[in-house]
């Protein structure tokens, strides 16, 4: 019992609540969720950790426990609950944005990427989705939000696209395409939206609430966002063209200066060693205008 008691008081002091029933510790998740601790016979302290659902209804006392794994210390038991505590937050997030529970997001159809299961996808404005995507760091659920506008070539080039893989049958709605040209036409796809779409980023939220404030934000200023992010213009490229030959010029510049100085210096050693001789042969003249005076 030593384990259990040491267990369910690292969890108090994390607000946690656990009790012993019958050799087992259980610790509730959810109403509906709740994990078990049952001890392991063992020379050292270890449980098998199991999740365990209610079946049918609330006054249901019947529950199917599944193991999802061991535990060898305090330290294990709590990161266990921890981790579990977090998923279930981000499923019921998840659910509320997929579902529009939220009064907030009422008119907003969230669709879950079928790459990544814990982002989401809703049209917004008149050529943009809202991307919501849910990540844990250090057992904090947290969600990224992007505005993600779509370029006005990105239809015509879709279009294209759809003509380059069906061909013919780009008219024929319904007609299914062959794993192949399915992923080939997805990444087609992609490579589009990737070449056309500007990208507004909203900021990382750990507070739900504000969350859902974020998200009923963008929906009221779609389209004024659609209208002011705009692909730079061919002026800008210009100006940084512009200011990449300014940068290439300097280089090529102070390349000439360096070719002037090492032209320079040896010219100058050169008029040094003159200048020694002049005085040397200076000294000699001296010299010998003093012995001839010194002779009369």
């Amino acid at each position: 019992m030593g384990f259990y008691e040491d267990i369910a008081e690292a969890l108090d002091r994390d607000g946690i609540e656990a009790r012993v029933n019958d050799s087992t510790l259980f610790v509730p998740i959810t109403s509906e969720l709740e994990m078990q601790f049952v001890a392991i016979d063992a020379p050292i302290p270890a449980a098998n950790v199991y999740v365990a659902v209610a079946d049918v209804t609330e006054d249901d006392e019947e529950f199917e426990a599944a193991l999802v794994g061991a535990v060898f210390s305090v330290e294990d038991a709590v990161e266990q609950v921890a981790k579990h505590v977090v998923t279930d937050q981000i499923v019921t997030v998840l659910r509320d944005i997929l579902e529009g529970t939220d009064d907030r997001i009422s008119d907003l159809e969230f669709t879950q990427d079928h790459a990544e299961p814990l982002r989401v996808r809703a049209e917004i404005g008149d050529t943009s989705e809202l991307v919501v995507t849910l990540t844990t760091e250090d057992n904090v659920p947290a969600a990224s939000v992007e505005f993600v506008t779509f370029g006005d070539d990105f239809e015509d080039l879709l279009d294209q696209v759809i003509a380059e893989v069906w061909g013919e049958e780009a008219d024929d709605e319904g007609e299914p395409l062959d794993p192949d040209r399915q992923q080939a036409f997805n990444a087609l796809v992609q490579e589009v939206a990737q070449a056309t779409q500007e990208v507004l980023e909203l900021g990382t939220f750990t507070d739900f609430d504000t969350l859902f404030d974020v998200l009923a934000v963008a929906q009221s200023q779609a389209r004024d966002w659609e209208e002011q992010l705009v692909p730079l213009d061919d002026g800008w490229e210009e100006m940084w063209d512009e200011d990449w030959d300014d940068d290439e010029d300097e280089d090529e510049d102070d390349d000439d200066l360096a070719d002037v100085v090492i032209e320079v210096v040896p010219a100058d050693d050169e008029d040094d060693e003159d200048d020694g001789d002049d005085d040397l042969d200076g000294d000699d003249d001296a010299a010998a205008t003093r012995g001839s005076t010194a002779g009369r």
